[in-house]
């Protein structure tokens, strides 16, 4: 097929690419380079069905295309914070992009949507027919609800048109091509830790969190993708449900750092717990996350490392 990725030199679109040509595909990556890199694609400018266009989906495009993941938005509450007009266009005038080119090409959309429309859940874990509890005001809203339009644009795009859609709620993700800046806890936690400097925990280290490795996320989005007659949401995440504290702490031993905990204020509207219920994806996907915290870690850890030492 001709598949198009959008965000797809980021972090996860960029395994999500790997896979795609691997799988013979002809695959087409969209990035306008905020949060992603042209080092997460170097290894595919070369194979053959693979091209890279500079583009951000807030403008419309017009190609031919089979399959549609969108996958572009900054995930990240350092980077979606930095223009948080741009984080919500991105997710309403570019999913409308994005779903004006399926409808015009009768290709099938995945929407990768995200555990933070459950806000900071009163429901634990969080099913999919959980409808969330989100600040629609706060500092993090351009990102949150931004996301909860993307999926109503979805919805009401099939139920009006008939576009064939699939929408996936993204867990908390880690692993390789994470950037050093990231801002998310895993990658936090280990950089600070292999240049020797202090952990930094928000509040007290008690809120959780599930942690899916990369290559275990991007089986289920292929796997969303090519199901029959289900449009989801689905819930893709690692159900291993971990404190602040405890991930800190693993990743000091992992690495053998002497760093010390630090902590600091917790930032508004973050969430208390967070873990998914994914009985979901595996009745409808046959999928559930196969790489454990340790094994994924490991792997972790040793990609930062040869980032730190290349410099």
């Amino acid at each position: 097929m001709r598949v198009l990725v959008t965000g797809g030199a980021g972090f996860i679109g960029s395994h999500l690419c790997d896979l795609l040509v691997n799988l013979n595909h002809e695959v087409i990556c969209l990035d306008n380079y905020f949060t992603g890199s042209k080092k997460n694609i170097y290894p595919l400018l070369n194979r053959p069905g693979f091209e890279v266009m500079r583009h951000d989906i807030i403008n419309p495009i017009d190609l031919e295309v089979d399959q549609i993941y969108n996958l572009a938005c900054p995930a990240s509450p350092v980077f979606y914070q930095v223009n948080p007009v741009r984080t919500i266009q991105a997710n309403v005038l570019g999913v409308t992009n994005m779903l004006e080119l399926a409808k015009r090409t009768k290709a099938r959309i995945l929407q990768a949507s995200t555990s933070e429309v459950y806000g900071d859940p009163t429901v634990h874990p969080q099913r999919e027919d959980y409808w969330g509890n989100v600040n629609p005001i706060g500092v993090r809203s351009c990102y949150d609800e931004g996301k909860r339009v993307a999926e109503a644009l979805m919805m009401d795009y099939h139920r009006q048109f008939g576009v064939d859609i699939r929408i996936v709620r993204i867990f908390n993700t880690y692993g390789p091509r994470m950037a050093l800046n990231d801002g998310r806890v895993v990658s936090n936690f280990i950089v600070q830790a292999l240049l020797g400097e202090d952990i930094t925990i928000y509040g007290k280290g008690e809120q959780t969190r599930s942690f899916c490795y990369v290559s275990d996320l991007v089986a289920g989005l292929i796997a969303m993708m090519n199901v029959a007659g289900f449009q989801g949401p689905v819930n893709l995440g690692n159900p291993g449900e971990f404190t602040i504290l405890s991930l800190a702490e693993k990743v000091i031993k992992m690495t053998t750092a002497s760093s010390k905990l630090v902590f600091k204020d917790l930032p508004s509207d973050d969430p208390v717990r967070r873990r998914p219920d994914i009985a979901l994806a595996k009745e409808k996907l046959g999928w559930a996350p196969t790489i454990d915290i340790d094994a994924g870690l490991v792997r972790t850890i040793e990609y930062f490392k040869r980032t730190l030492d290349r410099g």
